[in-house]
């Protein structure tokens, strides 16, 4: 199967502006995730979705494709993922890309996602013809044991049912998307306007360690001190 990497990121962020291009253990931000794309040699093109001239600098001598530059109603802070995808396959879609191909979205603030996880992502679609597959992570804080906060003050069970007493290792075992790693088909993804369509998305269970979304400068700071660390090891 032909697969397309994409890589969505904008000039500007509000938690960490210029976040995709601040640097991480001596690379900018976006490097680790076309490095990652490049050494799974899984994609036939790696193109890289920005507005942004600097980061279109990097990715360009890091080996990634910048075929166009995001038009600006594409590169607010709101706009959503899925839209940035749609227009990154209409053009593909003019230079004559297939529908039946696979769209993989790596998102650049996920750098602790390695070449094994992406390949790991594809053997799965390979295996089971699967229309969609997305990374998740084990949720940290299981939602059985969570609450709200009621405007009178109190506590209130998030989740109806009863489970205080349930030792953790007997409640559900619930996972959340960790925004690293998205493989759909083209098709599905044109029809649905979804990457993950329901009761058709394969999840790929990835270590919380590596499952780090960068948002804030505390998030760069743990991934800094992770790579770093693992850096001493190799």
């Amino acid at each position: 199967m032909t697969i397309i990497g994409l890589i969505p990121a904008r000039g500007g962020s509000k938690g960490i502006p210029g976040k995709n291009i601040k640097e991480l253990v001596g690379k900018p931000l976006i490097a680790w995730t076309i490095e990652a794309a490049l050494n799974s040699k899984q994609c036939s093109r790696l193109i890289v979705s920005t507005d942004n001239q600097d980061i279109k600098k990097i990715a360009h001598d890091r080996g990634a494709e910048v075929p166009f530059i995001r038009p600006e109603n594409l590169s607010g802070d709101t706009v959503e993922s899925i839209l940035v995808a749609h227009h990154a396959i209409n053009y593909l879609l003019s230079e004559g890309m297939q529908e039946s191909d696979y769209i993989l979205l790596l998102q650049p603030t996920s750098p602790l996602r390695d070449e094994e996880d992406i390949k790991n992502v594809i053997d799965i679609a390979q295996s089971q013809q699967a229309e969609a597959v997305m990374s998740v992570t084990e949720c940290p804080y299981n939602p059985y044991k969570t609450h709200t906060i009621s405007p009178q003050g109190v506590l209130q069970r998030f989740i109806t049912e009863t489970f205080d007493n349930m030792p953790r290792q007997n409640l559900p075992s619930v996972y959340v998307e960790n925004g690293a790693v998205y493989l759909n088909r083209i098709s599905s993804l044109i029809e649905k306007k979804t990457f993950i369509p329901e009761n058709k998305t394969v999840p790929y269970i990835m270590p919380l360690d590596r499952s780090l979304d960068i948002d804030t400068p505390w998030d760069l700071h743990m991934a800094d001190l992770i790579l770093r660390d693992k850096q001493k090891k190799v």
